[in-house]
């Protein structure tokens, strides 16, 4: 599916609602079944100095990760995107399911301020390329242009 599509199909999923929780779920699953080769899909919510499991598809998850800790909490700390072409091969990675071999975290950032991170995990090695990224940042960036965060 061309990027173009992917977009147009994720603001038609968000039309007509705002609500946090709700646009995470749909936003989860869409692509959770939408993209290739990925096992899991999902956001974590920043609360305190935590990261907290959110709506997501795939396999049962860790539901709390510091922020600085894993990639997930890479990106936080970061707040940058971060994409792993081995997850084994990062200092400080957390399993939380041992066929996940590549992932990506973007942040979800709001008026500058860190809401959350949506993670996107892969069994295949070196699963997201430049285009991925670029793909996953403008689905995050049609995710906050459509959701309430007050």
């Amino acid at each position: 599916m061309s990027p173009h599509i992917f977009e147009k199909q994720l603001t038609a999923v968000f039309e007509g609602e705002s609500d946090l929780i709700a646009n995470m779920a749909n936003m989860a699953a869409f692509l959770y079944h939408e993209l290739a080769d990925v096992n899991w899909v999902g956001f974590y919510l920043k609360k305190g100095n935590d990261l907290v499991l959110g709506p997501f598809q795939g396999k049962v998850a860790c539901v709390r990760i510091a922020v600085g800790k894993g990639v997930c909490g890479t990106a936080a700390r970061d707040k940058k995107t971060t994409v792993i072409a081995d997850v084994h091969k990062f200092d400080g990675h957390i399993a939380c399911d041992s066929a996940s071999n590549s992932e990506i975290v973007i942040p979800v950032i709001f008026n500058n301020k860190l809401i959350a991170v949506f993670d996107v995990d892969s069994p295949l090695y070196n699963r997201f390329n430049e285009s991925d990224k670029r793909l996953l940042e403008n689905l995050v960036d049609i995710f906050i242009k459509n959701t309430s965060f007050e």
